[in-house]
């Protein structure tokens, strides 16, 4: 049952994530220039809304950086992992598929291709890997502390297999912190790459766009994949580890 909760709160998270994208940049969407302030808002929004739905079954981590962030702590059941992260990928997949068809229309009508590939995958504004990577790591590892910090005031929640999910919570006004946190995020750290933060969120909808019979979608740039993966993936664990290592929790 956990693993379908992340699974579908994945799901839900990239369907609202790349549907606001999409939205905001496709033509003839009635969203059509809405800007950076309605994408990053519609994001934070979509994480709140599927913390709210999934949290009480499997403590909605809905992205493999902090699935591996609360394991290297001892937070989280190491067991639990592969099977976490395979749920989320899938779910980002999945929402992605939707989100395409809720838009069904109007990618004929939308010309450029990276237009196309930025609703389903980061793109950076400036293409240098090395400083792109550096970026997802700060942006992820902040999501932890803060994901951390606000548990920590919030509760504890255990789910199957007996993890104990610390920080992760599912009652109360905790889960629209959360995605405030994550609008946050992506107003002040989101301009260098569009802030991926969660390789299941950039991983999922890339294979989507990859396979999908997108009209004059163009390259999936997969040379740039690694970035929005193992970017965050870093950056999680550093996160969770500050949280650790200075006791703020305690």
């Amino acid at each position: 049952m956990v693993y379908l909760a992340e699974f579908i709160g994945t799901a839900i998270l990239t369907l609202l994530g790349c549907g606001v994208v999409a939205g905001v940049l496709l033509a003839r969407s009635k969203a059509l220039g809405g800007g950076w302030i309605v994408i990053t808002f519609g994001w934070g929004m979509a994480v709140a809304i599927a913390v709210y739905v999934v949290g009480a079954t499997s403590g909605a981590h809905i992205n493999p950086a902090v699935t591996l962030g609360l394991a290297s702590i001892g937070d989280f059941d190491w067991a639990m992992v592969p099977g976490y992260m395979a749920a989320q990928v899938v779910g980002g997949f999945t929402g992605a598929v939707l989100a395409y068809l809720a838009y069904l229309p109007h990618w004929e009508l939308t010309e450029e291709p990276e237009t196309k590939l930025v609703i389903f995958s980061t793109v950076p504004a400036v293409r240098r890997k090395a400083a792109n990577f550096v970026t997802e790591v700060i942006g992820t590892a902040i999501l932890l502390l803060g994901v951390l910090g606000i548990g920590a005031n919030s509760g504890h929640v255990s789910v199957e297999g007996g993890a104990d999910l610390s920080g992760l919570f599912t009652t109360g006004i905790a889960p629209l912190l959360i995605g405030l946190l994550v609008l946050g995020i992506g107003l002040s750290l989101g301009g260098p790459t569009g802030y991926a933060i969660n390789p299941a969120r950039d991983l999922g909808p890339r294979i989507a766009h990859a396979l999908l019979p997108i009209p004059g979608k163009g390259s999936s740039d997969w040379g740039y994949s690694w970035v929005p993966i193992l970017g965050p993936l870093l950056g999680g664990v550093i996160g969770a580890w500050i949280w650790k290592l200075t006791g703020f929790g305690a």
